[in-house]
């Protein structure tokens, strides 16, 4: 009896390690034979016109519109090289100065919601929307800081303005997709397939749609990523967005592993300035905090 027991233990471990290293190589072929991207260099010109910036700004007598325009157009820069505290220091500087400056309540925005400050993110957004209504972006950017912040139905209501501006877009029907399945996941795929009849199967990123839609394999979506690219800088703005929705894709699916690593090869892109990799790392975050989560679950269960 003993020596069965023995026995079935160890049948039971050996199928375990299989199945474990049965999964291991299912992430590992899915999320193999990847295009790596060249990371970003810094850019020379961005670096000089800080300096450029920074002169005028520490030696010219300037009126504070002026000066605010300025450390305004200063943190665009210091954000696309990825120093986005200096950022926020002259978005903070210029909003001081002119505080009707629409441009950096909605740049302030964006740092607080990578930084899932929501509700000083809510209300940069409101302030951009309520100096300047027209302002196209701060829906996108709204939209996303309350799609973060756990309050889908009203982040559909701005995704879905934003889309509506330029429904021939496949970022904007994502973003809104995104939102509703939040709210209802079968309506939000009907959407979806409404949607994509409005868009350009020549735009490479039409492809990420198709992949939602299951109507091409992930493959399929990889190898369209090099179709028509005539520079390393193009391949590399591709991958960012295209591992940051294959991200999501399979973060939905419950693959948290294989989505946590495609977050982090949008990040190793160090295209900065780009939605995708902005909320990269707050995605890696969430999973962070979903798996920690599940982990304190276990424990108290036990």
């Amino acid at each position: 009896m003993y020596m069965r027991i023995l026995f079935l233990l160890c049948v039971s471990v050996l199928l375990g390690a299989c199945a474990t290293q049965n999964s291991n190589q299912q992430s590992n072929a899915q999320m193999s034979n990847l295009l790596l991207a060249e990371p970003a260099p810094m850019s020379v010109r961005s670096q000089l016109a800080i300096v450029r910036y920074s002169q005028i700004l520490g030696q010219i007598s300037l009126k504070d519109e002026e000066r605010a325009q300025l450390l305004h157009q200063r943190g665009m820069l210091y954000d696309s090289v990825g120093l986005s505290g200096l950022a926020q220091y002259d978005f903070s500087q210029a909003i001081a100065l002119k505080p009707d400056l629409a441009e950096a309540y909605n740049s302030m925005g964006v740092h607080h919601t990578q930084q899932m400050e929501f509700i000083q993110a809510y209300e940069a957004f409101d302030a951009t929307l309520d100096i300047n209504p027209n302002y196209e972006f701060a829906f996108l950017n709204r939209g996303i800081a309350l799609y973060y912040g756990g309050r889908p139905d009203l982040a559909v209501q701005d995704l879905d303005a934003f889309y509506n501006k330029d429904a021939s877009d496949p970022y904007r029907a994502l973003w809104s997709f995104l939102a509703h399945s939040e709210l209802d996941k079968n309506q939000a795929r009907l959407d979806l397939q409404a949607a994509r009849e409005n868009l350009d199967s020549a735009n490479w990123a039409t492809k990420l749609v198709d992949l939602y839609l299951g109507k091409i394999p992930e493959r399929a979506l990889l190898d369209a990523l090099i179709t028509g690219v005539t520079s390393q800088q193009q391949l590399t703005d591709r991958l960012c967005e295209a591992y940051f929705y294959l991200g999501k894709y399979h973060a939905s699916r419950g693959n948290r592993g294989v989505a946590s690593n495609y977050f982090k090869l949008a990040l190793s892109t160090n295209v900065f300035e780009y939605v995708e990799h902005r909320y990269a790392r707050l995605e890696l975050n969430l999973l962070r905090n979903e798996a920690n989560a599940g982990a304190n679950a276990d424990t108290q269960a036990q």
